[in-house]
């Protein structure tokens, strides 16, 4: 059995809106409910965990009867941070395989999902990464120097892991140097195998992105 974890914590500050982006309409519904039907139009039994604010929870329920939204899913209890609201959203995990996304990465393709869920049968915890395309420069007090860009990815989600070792991970104690899971998962000395993710696949931020993603979902 598969799980994931869809995290919905965000509070729209670079989307400058009062309504959290997860929550902004999108091709005529919530831009979350995109994303959850991609993993249920997938994988039709996966076990789906949303971890939303509690004040937001409300509201939540209020766009599921609006939309007849009828995707199976449990809400969970965010935390002060994604760490926490990860954390809690474990317990409700029944998968071998747990799965943790963004909510707001509503174009994570079928293709992507299958490399994760097929890697992480025989590796710890599988990652969606894209190669660069940009140079890149690094600047330190003032001076910039340029980089080689091969020796860097991007990293995606979904974050795929064997169960017993996202458990293991979150036994580590919360600091604010955590970046992701897979970071998490790497301190806790597991290793992090990297498939190929999709360019759509993008977490929507801004206005921009927000246009970006009505653009490919139509």
């Amino acid at each position: 059995m598969r799980s994931v974890i869809i995290t919905a914590g965000g509070i729209g500050k670079r989307m400058k809106s009062a309504l959290p982006k997860q929550f902004l309409p999108i091709c005529d519904k919530p831009l979350l409910m995109h994303t959850l039907e991609k993993f249920y139009h997938f994988d039709p039994k996966i076990q789906i965990v949303l971890t939303l604010p509690d004040v937001w929870r409300e509201y939540w329920e209020a766009l599921v009867a609006e939309n007849e939204f009828k995707i199976p899913h449990r809400v969970v209890s965010g935390g002060a941070e994604r760490y926490h609201s990860i954390k809690n959203a474990l317990q409700y995990c029944l998968g071998d395989v747990i799965a943790i996304h963004d909510g707001v990465r509503p174009l994570v393709s079928s293709k992507t999902l299958d490399a994760c869920f097929d890697s992480v049968k025989s590796n710890d915890a599988v990652i969606p990464v894209l190669d660069l395309k940009s140079s890149l420069r690094k600047i330190s007090n003032g001076i910039s120097e340029v980089v080689d860009r091969t020796s860097f990815v991007e990293v995606q989600t979904p974050q795929c892991f064997k169960k017993e070792v996202i458990i293991a991970s979150y036994q580590r104690e919360y600091h604010d140097k955590i970046t992701d899971d897979a970071g998490l998962a790497e301190e806790a000395g597991f290793k992090i195998t990297c498939v190929s993710g999709n360019e759509e696949n993008i977490k929507v931020t801004s206005q921009t992105d927000l246009l970006f993603a009505e653009l490919l979902l139509k």
